[in-house]
C-alpha cells in the first residue's frame, strides 16, 4: 500500500506504511540510544495522563489557536531542546513524552472512508528493518509479543489523546484558556525577554468559577491536571537558564524583537 502523503504526517514522521505479515515477516526491531529527530523539537504533544509526571521536568503549555493541544516545552526557542545533546541522547534525568516513545509506530486510518485504525510505522526509522539482531515483529506468521505490546501502547495512547481532547474542549467551554506571556529578566540584556505564542490557564477566571462548575471539574479529575499545568510554568526560568548554560540562549536583542518572539507555538 502507498505511504501517507508527506503533508499529512505528524511531527517526527517522514513516511508511514502499515505493518504487514507478508511484507514485513522478517523485520525486526532493535533498541536505539538516541533520537536525532528530537534535537530541534522544542514543543512535544502531551496527553493529560502524563501531566503529573511531566510537570516535574517541563513546563506544560497549550498551543496557540482554536484547536489547542497540551505541549511539553523542552526549550523556549524554536529549534532548541535542552534535554538532548546534538546526537539526540538524553543529557540526564528527563520526562520523555509518550508521543516520543511511540515513534516510529502509530495507529492510522488506511482509508478515509473507514474508521478502523491500523498499526503503521515510519520505514525511515533506524529502529525497524531486516536486521540480523533485534526482536522479531512476527513469529510463525503472527504478531510477536513485542508487536502486541506496541499495539497496546499505541491503543492506550489514542485513548489518552481522546481524553485530552475532551479536557481541552471543557477548558474552552468554561473560557479558562488565555493567551500566555512569560517575562524573564536577565543580565544578558537590559530589556527582558518576553515569550508569547502559547496559551495557558487563566488563574483569575479559575478562582471566579461558580460553585457548581468548580465541583464539576473537581469531581471529573480536571482540577489536579489544571494545577499540574500551572505549577509547571515555574520551570520556564529553569529552561531559559539551561539554554544559556548550553550556549543556546537568545542573544541580546532589541526589546521589540524580543516581544515579537513566539517560541512556544507548535
Amino acid at each position: 500500500m502507498a505511504s501517507a502523503p508527506a503533508n499529512t504526517l505528524p511531527i517526527f514522521y517522514n513516511d508511514l506504511i502499515p505493518l504487514s505479515s507478508q511484507d514485513h515477516v522478517d523485520f525486526r526491531s532493535k533498541a536505539v540510544d538516541a533520537a536525532p529527530f528530537l534535537t530541534t523539537q522544542h514543543a512535544i504533544p502531551l496527553t493529560i495522563d502524563e501531566f503529573v509526571s511531566a510537570q516535574r521536568f517541563v513546563p506544560i503549555i497549550f498551543s496557540a489557536g482554536a484547536d489547542s493541544v497540551p505541549l511539553a516545552l523542552m526549550g523556549l526557542n524554536e529549534g532548541v531542546n535542552i534535554f538532548v545533546d546534538d546526537e539526540g541522547k538524553l543529557r540526564g534525568p528527563a520526562y520523555v513524552p509518550a508521543y516520543v516513545r511511540r515513534y516510529p509506530w502509530m495507529l492510522a486510518k488506511l482509508r478515509p472512508d473507514v474508521d478502523e485504525l491500523s498499526l503503521c510505522f515510519d520505514p525511515t526509522s533506524a529502529a525497524i528493518g531486516m536486521f540480523e539482531d533485534g526482536q522479531a515483529l512476527f513469529e510463525d506468521g503472527k504478531p510477536s509479543e513485542l508487536t502486541q505490546g506496541v499495539l497496546k501502547f499505541c491503543e492506550d495512547f489514542e485513548q489518552a489523546a481522546a481524553r485530552t481532547g475532551q479536557f481541552v474542549r471543557e477548558l474552552q467551554e468554561m473560557d479558562l484558556l488565555m493567551e500566555g506571556e512569560v517575562t524573564i529578566q536577565t543580565p544578558l540584556a537590559q530589556e527582558p525577554f518576553i515569550y508569547r505564542g502559547f496559551r495557558m490557564i487563566n488563574e483569575e477566571k479559575l478562582r471566579d468559577l461558580r460553585g457548581d462548575q468548580l465541583r464539576k471539574i473537581n469531581q471529573s479529575g480536571m482540577l489536579p491536571l489544571i494545577y499540574a499545568h500551572l505549577f509547571s510554568l515555574q520551570l520556564m526560568r529553569d529552561i531559559f537558564e539551561a539554554q544559556v548554560a548550553q550556549g543556546k540562549g537568545p542573544i541580546a536583542m532589541p526589546a521589540l524583537a524580543q516581544e515579537n518572539a513566539e517560541p512556544a507555538s507548535a
